[in-house]
């Protein structure tokens, strides 16, 4: 080694949402052809991996300076960090980099290990799992208990998709997505039939590719229109299904569930004429039809006139 080779730094990151022991090969390379290697994180996943392919880590990091003199002589020393890596040790070697009485290592920021699309769904699961056992709140709510904000969510979806508000719609999203895993969660703690998280996107990975015959399997689809014949056929065979009306939630709002009925009717091809009554609630529902068979969604057509009339109201206020 050459005594006046100030030796470099290597800082190497793990994320902890990829499985411990898949790093990537430049990363076995640094670690394997270091001089030293060191690790502050006690709990670090990667530590027991590590020790099998021999790799000898030691525990603790120095500060900025007393790391700069471990790579005297040319020396290659790695500090192992998680994603977020370790702050007070940049700042401290930024400093005496910019100090400039310091003849500085090389300094190399290596990642090990790269999240994947969807990463950020692990360290949600973590957080809702920890909520679920120390929060008072969260702790003691069931399925039925939050029904309420699972329709609630999913209206201020709709509402922000209708605005053109991206950070209102992320936000939403968000919201929606809770409410999945929330309920996941509980239905962990069910005695007789617990799921997870990982069953629901089982469930509905199975059904994505079973729907998608022209995706994964064999069939084509050169326009949008097979592809909803697909999706339509495959849903018929797994529900089986002895009405068209089945899996209607007549407990949504009445324009939907018209519009929802007479799209049904239409897709099987029945005849059904529409029942008769001078009820206002009939002509809604002629109307609904009638939007449904123009491909016009009576709900959102309500919503899009009582927004208009809540801005002349607030017109009308001086308030708008």
């Amino acid at each position: 080694m050459n005594a006046e080779d100030p030796g470099r730094i290597v800082l190497l990151t793990v994320s902890h949402r990829v499985a411990p022991g898949l790093l990537s090969w430049p990363a076995w390379q640094a670690l394997h052809g270091a001089d030293e290697v060191r690790c502050g994180e006690p709990e670090q996943p990667q530590l027991p991996y590590l020790s099998e392919a021999g790799v000898t880590v030691t525990p603790g990091v120095p500060d900025a300076q007393e790391l700069v003199d471990a790579c005297a002589g040319g020396r290659t020393v790695v500090v192992l960090t998680g994603g977020a890596g370790n702050q007070p040790l940049t700042d401290g070697l930024a400093r005496l980099a910019g100090s400039g009485r310091v003849r500085m290592p090389d300094l190399e920021l290596l990642p090990g290990a790269y999240d994947l699309p969807g990463a950020r769904l692990l360290d949600l699961v973590q957080v809702m799992d920890r909520i679920r056992v120390e929060c008072p709140w969260t702790s003691q709510k069931t399925h039925k208990g939050l029904a309420k904000y699972a329709i609630e969510e999913a209206y201020e979806l709709v509402e922000a998709i209708e605005d053109g508000d991206r950070e209102e719609l992320r936000e939403e999203l968000g919201d929606v997505l809770l409410q999945v895993v929330f309920h996941a969660r509980i239905a962990e703690e069910d005695e007789e039939e617990p799921f997870s998280v990982d069953d629901v996107a089982g469930t509905l990975i199975e059904k994505l590719i079973h729907r998608h015959p022209h995706v994964f399997g064999d069939e084509t689809a050169e326009v949008p229109e097979d592809s909803r014949a697909h999706w339509m056929r495959t849903k018929a065979i797994e529900k089986q299904r002895e009405s068209v009306t089945d899996g209607v939630p007549i407990g949504q709002p009445g324009l939907a569930l018209a519009a929802k009925l007479a799209s049904r009717v239409r897709t099987a091809g029945l005849d059904v004429p529409l029942p008769e009554g001078d009820d206002i609630g009939y002509r809604l529902l002629a109307l609904a039809v009638q939007a449904q068979e123009e491909g016009i969604d009576p709900e959102a057509a309500l919503r899009a006139a009582g927004r208009a009339y809540r801005d002349a109201i607030r017109t009308a206020e001086g308030t708008g």
